[in-house]
């Protein structure tokens, strides 16, 4: 695949000295001693000697705000602040473009003090050890950068969610290789949409090793397979994730650039949230809501950030999704009120969960929205971001031994890179296995594979979890040659399939048979508050026949070891067939489709796919595909050889 560039000038241009520094490596200092009120205090100040320790000589940093998740303040002149304390809370500095707090030695950067007098409750993985009283103070080092960082990236992961070892290597062998062999000099840092770990937060140590081989600062979003499962109240839900990572909710500015995090993961919800899924007689389960603490401190922080400034403001739970769209658990309930406490600034949103890539820009609408978080046409700018982990690292291995299979609305596994420059930003999604120019993949949905498709449909319905005893009525082999199409097939309705990874709604998308005149081929979803379509006619072929054709659940051994771990540990085993039905792509936010003409003569064509996307960059690929008056004899023919 070619790619043509046309960016605005400098937006993607390299700068000559970064901000980042990996070799900064120290903690934050907590000073002996108890506060002698219900007061933090403490000082921000610049490292330097970077021992972390707040020395005579060194000086106070003016004008940096520092919160207890709640208050902010800014340092005065002499760096120095004072909070109101509570017994359960993060003291945290917001770390301010031209300075760079300490990293630890898996590289996540240490502005956080996690003050929980009496620590957690007894959790399966620890929570957070008793702090006891207030410290005397509590200092952030910090080192000048003194670089320009107005243009630099940041790579952006949805959920990796390995639930064992054998996972975390799948993420050793996509994240850790890429970012192990990547130029990361302008990556200034990494930020992981929620879902971290599936569950098991045991895994955490080995999954930050393999991440700091990017010797890039990393950012974390708690989701909800981060979870405490094991805590009765939300104010305890988080801590494993807290005593790992930092806050559960934070910010950061890089450039012009003010990062927030937020938790939108409420657990349990049960009793709190007025759903019918957290009802006090149902078993414990999470919402989609941010806490009015945390939109307390969301208006007090940008109440400091300039109005010209860029907010990329990230969460686990999706704002808003086209996934999910009638969903109110994996929605955020009161979005309307982060969007009243926005304002007119601009805006990128950033969220996982639904192990989907959905690129949706304001004014985009589906049904649901409106119902489920207060907000209708999308009020800026959103990016869920996929996820690392692609169908939750189920089926056929590729050529990595990485299981392959394309996330639920078609997209391979990979992660975002965010190019800024000031307060502008171009986005790119890249995959783990295609090359960077890379941005779709182009199919043909035949009369033929609805057919095999519906069929098949047909036999998950029937016999459902009991599927993999029976053998399929159909599989791959049945379906042939994908790219060979008949004369009945044209008569009957073809349509050439584009599913563009990153596609928005403004992308234009055009296919050329022959090198003949361009086709303009029409988004599936038009985005104007329609509601979501789910069929064979408007799937991937591509995908489809990926998920319907499970090979690795098949596989078997003498060890009677058979079939293959996913979720919480249970095995999918038994013959090769289809993945569950709620992770094929059926329906798509990033699909469009062209007829192809019913008097095309037999033979080979080539077929040319141009997308043109918002930021007017040009992608284009060009495939060869056959038209037979029937379907020829495709095994050996063995009459010959009588």
């Amino acid at each position: 695949m070619k790619s043509s560039l046309m960016i605005a000038a400098g937006l993607l241009a390299a700068t000559s000295a970064y901000g980042k520094d990996p070799s900064y490596i120290g903690t934050i200092e907590t000073v002996a001693g108890e506060a002698t009120d219900d007061m933090a205090r403490g000082t921000v100040f610049l490292d330097a000697n970077r021992n972390s320790v707040f020395d005579a000589e060194e000086t106070g940093i003016a004008g940096v705000m520092v919160s207890n998740g709640r208050e902010v303040v800014v340092t005065g002149e002499d760096g120095s602040y004072e909070l109101p304390a509570y017994a359960d809370m993060n003291v945290f500095v917001t770390s301010p473009a031209g300075y760079t707090p300490p990293v630890n030695e898996v590289m996540v950067p240490q502005f956080a003090y996690i003050h929980k007098e009496d620590g957690s409750p007894d959790l399966r993985f620890g929570g957070i050890a008793p702090t006891g009283p207030l410290p005397a103070a509590i200092n952030f080092p910090m080192i000048e950068d003194e670089s320009d960082r107005a243009d630099f990236e940041c790579l952006v992961f949805g959920d990796a969610q390995p639930y064992f070892n054998m996972q975390v290597s799948y993420v050793r062998e996509t994240a850790g290789n890429m970012l192990a062999g990547r130029d990361m000099s302008n990556t200034e840092c990494l930020l992981f949409a929620g879902d971290v770990m599936g569950d098991d937060l045991s895994l955490y140590p080995r999954f930050q090793e393999i991440i700091a081989i990017g010797q890039t600062p990393q950012y974390y979003v708690a989701g909800n397979h981060d979870l405490d499962f094991d805590a009765e109240t939300d104010a305890d839900s988080f801590d494993t994730f807290r005593q790992a990572w930092g806050p559960e909710y934070y910010s950061f500015d890089i450039g012009n650039v003010h990062f927030v995090v937020l938790d939108n993961v409420r657990y349990p919800c049960n009793g709190v949230d007025d759903h019918p899924f957290c009802d006090p007689s149902e078993s414990p389960t999470y919402n989609g809501i941010i806490t009015d603490r945390q939109l307390v401190w969301l208006e007090n922080d940008l109440a400091h950030v300039p109005e010209d400034r860029l907010i990329v403001i990230s969460a686990h739970i999706p704002f808003q999704t086209f996934t999910d769209n009638d969903a109110a658990k994996h929605q955020t309930d009161n979005f309307d009120a982060l969007v009243a406490i926005l304002g007119d600034r601009p805006v990128l949103g950033l969220s996982g969960h639904t192990h989907t890539t959905e690129n949706i820009l304001t004014g985009e609408y589906y049904e649901g929205w409106e119902e489920n978080t207060g907000v209708g046409e999308a009020p800026f700018h959103q990016i869920v971001t996929g996820a690392l982990s692609g169908s939750w690292w189920a089926g056929s291995l590729n050529d990595d031994f990485v299981p392959g299979v394309p996330q639920r609305l078609g997209s391979p596994r990979g992660y975002y890179v965010l190019e800024f420059s000031g307060s502008d930003y171009v986005e790119t999604y890249q995959s783990f296995t295609h090359d960077h120019d890379e941005q779709f993949h182009v199919s043909f949905n035949t009369p033929r594979y609805r057919e095999w498709a519906q069929r098949l449909m047909g036999f998950v319905e029937a016999y459902g979890e009991t599927r993999g005893n029976i053998v399929p009525p159909l599989s791959i082999n049945d379906l042939g040659d994908l790219h060979m199409i008949t004369r009945e097939d044209l008569e009957d309705g073809t349509w050439g399939v584009v599913n563009v990874w990153n596609g928005t709604q403004d992308a234009v998308v055009t296919l050329s048979i022959n090198g003949g005149d361009p086709m303009p081929a029409t988004r599936t979803q038009a985005g104007e508050g329609e509601a979501k379509l789910s069929s064979i006619e408007v799937s991937d072929p591509y995908a489809v026949v990926r998920q319907m054709t499970d090979t690795r659940r098949a596989l078997q051994s003498a060890s009677g070891d058979n079939g293959y771990q996913v979720f919480q540990g249970a095995i999918w085993r038994g013959r090769v067939g289809p993945l569950d039905p709620w992770l094929w792509t059926t329906s798509s936010q990033h699909l469009w489709t062209a007829d192809l003409p019913a008097d095309l003569p037999a033979g080979i064509h080539s077929l040319t796919v141009e997308v043109s996307d918002h930021h007017g960059r040009v992608y284009t690929d060009t495939i060869a595909f056959e038209i037979v008056e029937e379907i020829p004899e495709m095994g050996w023919q063995e009459e010959l050889w009588d």
